[in-house]
């Protein structure tokens, strides 16, 4: 058996919507399926989906407040007022105000862009960057990705006379800001249609309602804050993230031009995993170590050998994030291990003063890919006495909804069920920990810390073509809500398995079903190889691509995760080399090491290994031990077959590591026969007495045998009465009776223990495994 490293959750389909949609659309049923599991049953709704051309972007003035907001920035632009956008410091920050910013400037407004910086000012809108922005001048702040929290902020610019707009996302709290206009497609009595926006989106939507028309030479910048954000890539987010990718391919846009390079992205090339991994991060870079102004200058910027500086600069500021980011994980794990051991935190709070608040996302983002806990990860500041970060979430534990029952120790906190970010005082970090462990108590049960794997359906062999994963490509841009198909396939066997890599730690796979095969690539993975034994069969999760070399395109699937629900069988007889079998078994916690006889268990509690091993010199040594789902290296040769029974008495082993070490071969020592035993009885009556113990070797010489041939000849004669044993002399019984040999204990043991050899030791490892599973019991399966 081998156990999948995460709960998979395969969605069922309904074959009536699939057989609907392969008929109607003319599709692969692979495409059909993933289709009705993300909810797309009719053929009216796949069509729309499939083909965005023909969609077109909801009426921006169905948001609630943007007559007002429109209405109140064309004042603006008419008298010369001076406008200042606030934005965010993050990917989604950025693009809203570069999309907000070029529309005002195209319209030929006054204005300007201001973004706090996040170690100096935080998160969101600040009454000092308000009241700066009185002082020059500025009458007007529209706020972009931020905002929906400004309670007191709204006061402050009301009381300056400073008109205010907020455009924003986030989920808004119980009690919202007083301003002039709050656009926001979640806030209560808006009739907007999609509620899931980006920041970036509800800019893009006043985009829209300000010139008119859809600004189409903005879904470029849109899309990087939508695919960036983690939004769900559906309905209008879908669309501004598919059109923004076709778009990006032929960009003109100076500043991401030169980005694209230093990330050496091929133009052709892009998708969203070009935003997802090589601009957003980069973009992101930039608000997480210092002020994120030349983002958007780089997204502004006309000058192509300005744009490549800024760019330069970004991407040496997104290396060292990158090594910040690991140094900062690794004392934050210590935290963990060292003083909030997960088994006593369902939720993990982790605060330490110097940590850069700029990347403590990413750090929490990181701890949960570790223990799988929702995490929160502080930077301390002792001279202000506050604790500021960000938390990130599991399924099955919304953040905003339990972080909302703390408002009273969280002056500043915001984000989603998923995500957020805050700042408390430091005197509230151990009470905001209590409250959240007991909350966690609470809701979340022992399964919901084994990460789920969400599969979009289960397929064989046969149905993977290269055709199915080009359709399949048409559900992309893949993200939130519309992620990369998740393919289960199950009961396949192993063509080929190896290692590969330069420290050989990936893995490769063929796997062989019925008359197809299909390649398999898992990186990281090659560990799996030692886990996977002969004839095995296996299922596996991962996503699909095309792997093209020589111009031969072959379909292949990138590992995700491999489970063995069978028990599996080990052959490690003849191996010389058993001690990085033991070491492995020993650090093991399924592992057990059986042993048969006195001797080895000594040589292993030499070597301090005694408490991994049990040995067993008994039938009720044997019953005594659970073997259930237990990894046995079965280490020497049991002494009968009614010791291993006895071992699986309990139930059925997940693996079994057959070694069956011995120092003695009795298959391929001297066996009497009949005729053996004839001859030399014939002899001890002529004799009437012999020393066995001075002329026994004598004897063997002469007859070609073996020395413990004739003592094994003489023990079973004494066992059956023929003789007598006194003082190494033998000496014939008169008054015995006709036996067989097989009432011999000694000759019945040396039968047995042949026939037991001939089964563990000489027989393929087929017939070995056939016979493993005879002795099982019937009721016990392996548990999964």
């Amino acid at each position: 058996m081998l156990k999948a490293n995460t709960r998979w959750m395969i969605q069922s389909s309904d074959e009536t919507f699939i057989q609907n949609l392969r008929e109607n659309l003319s599709v692969t049923p692979l495409v059909a399926s993933l289709l009705v599991n993300r909810g797309i049953n009719s053929v009216e709704a796949a069509q729309e989906f499939l083909d965005t051309d023909s969609q077109t972007f909801h009426d921006p003035f169905l948001l609630k407040d943007m007559d007002k907001a429109v209405q109140r920035i064309q004042k603006a632009i008419h008298n010369n007022e001076h406008i200042l956008v606030y934005g965010d410091y993050d990917a989604d920050g950025v693009s809203s105000t570069t999309v907000l910013l070029t529309t005002l400037r195209k319209l030929g407004a006054k204005a300007d862009f201001y973004i706090p910086n996040r170690f100096s000012e935080g998160y969101g809108p600040n009454e000092a960057a308000f009241r700066l922005a009185h002082e020059r001048g500025f009458s007007l702040i529209i706020t972009v990705d931020t905002g929906i929290a400004a309670v007191h902020e709204a006061d402050i610019a009301k009381g300056l006379g400073v008109d205010l707009i907020i455009t924003d996302h986030h989920e808004p709290g119980p009690v919202l800001p007083d301003a002039l206009a709050i656009i926001h497609p979640k806030q209560p009595e808006c009739m907007y249609p999609f509620k899931e926006l980006a920041g970036v989106g509800v800019a893009f939507k006043l985009s829209h309602a300000l010139l008119g028309e859809v600004p189409t030479d903005l879904l470029e910048v849109a899309a990087i804050g939508t695919i960036a954000d983690l939004v769900a890539l559906h309905g209008e987010n879908r669309l501004i993230a598919k059109r923004g990718i076709n778009q990006l391919k032929t960009t003109n846009r100076i500043g991401l031009k030169a980005l694209l390079k230093i990330a050496n992205v091929k133009l052709q090339e892009i998708n969203e995993d070009t935003i997802g991994f090589a601009l957003g991060p980069r973009i992101n870079a930039v608000g997480r170590l210092q002020s994120a102004d030349p983002a958007v200058d780089l997204l502004l910027s006309d000058n192509e050998e300005e744009a490549m500086m800024i760019a330069e600069e970004i991407d040496l500021l997104n290396k060292e994030r990158q090594k910040l980011v690991n140094t900062m994980t690794e004392e934050a794990i210590e935290e963990v291990n060292t003083r909030f051991p997960i088994e006593q935190n369902p939720v993990l709070v982790i605060a330490k003063e110097g940590w850069n608040p700029g990347v403590v996302g990413i750090v929490a983002s990181r701890l949960v890919d570790r223990f799988y806990r929702p995490t929160i990860v502080l930077s301390i500041d002792k001279e202000k006495g506050i604790a500021k970060g960000s938390a990130r979430s599991i399924v099955g534990f919304d953040l905003f909804e339990n972080l909302s029952t703390c408002r009273d120790i969280l002056p500043h906190f915001g984000g989603h069920p998923m995500a957020a970010g805050m700042t408390l005082q430091l005197e509230d970090v151990n009470e905001l920990r209590e409250r959240l462990v007991e909350k966690a108590h609470m809701i979340l049960t022992e399964d919901d810390f084994i990460p789920v794997t969400r599969v979009d359906v289960s397929c064989k062999l046969e149905d993977i073509t290269v055709k199915s994963i080009e359709e399949m490509q048409q559900l992309s841009p893949f993200g939130m809500n519309n992620p990369k198909p998740i393919i289960h396939l199950e009961d396949m066997t192993l063509a080929n398995v190896r290692k590969i890599g330069a420290e050989q730690n990936h893995l490769k796979i063929v796997f062989s079903q019925e008359e197809q095969q299909l390649d398999c690539v898992g990186f990281g993975m090659g560990y799996i190889h030692d886990e996977l034994s002969p004839a095995v069969a296996v299922s596996a999760i991962g996503e699909l691509t095309i792997n093209e070399w020589n111009n031969l395109r072959k379909p292949q699937i990138m590992l995700k995760d491999l489970k063995v629900n069978q028990w599996q069988l080990f052959d490690f007889r003849g191996s010389r080399n058993v001690d990085h079998l033991i070491s492995l078994l020993s650090s093991s916690e399924a592992g057990q090491i059986i042993t048969f006889q006195s001797k080895t268990y000594e040589d292993l509690a030499q070597r301090g290994l005694d408490h991994k091993a049990f040995r067993v010199q008994s039938d009720e040594d044997a019953k005594n031990l659970d073997a259930r789902d237990k990894h046995l290296l079965l280490l020497d040769i049991p002494s009968s077959i009614e010791l291993l029974d006895g071992l699986f008495s309990k139930g059925k082993p997940a693996r079994i590591y057959s070694v069956f070490q011995q120092e003695a071969d009795h298959f391929f020592s001297t066996i009497p026969t009949r005729d053996h035993f004839k001859w030399y009885y014939g002899f001890l009556l002529k004799q009437g007495s012999f020393k066995l113990r001075e002329q026994g070797e004598l004897l063997a010489k002469h007859k070609g045998w073996t020395k413990e041939t004739i003592e094994f000849m003489s023990q079973v004669f004494f066992e059956l009465e023929f003789v007598t044993i006194e003082n190494g002399v033998i000496s014939t019984n008169s008054t015995s009776q006709k036996r067989d040999l097989s009432e011999s204990k000694t000759y019945t043991q040396k039968q047995n223990q042949i026939e037991l050899e001939k089964t563990l030791l000489y027989t393929s490892y087929m017939q070995l495994k056939q016979w493993f599973e005879q002795r099982f019991p019937l009721d016990a399966p392996v548990g999964v």
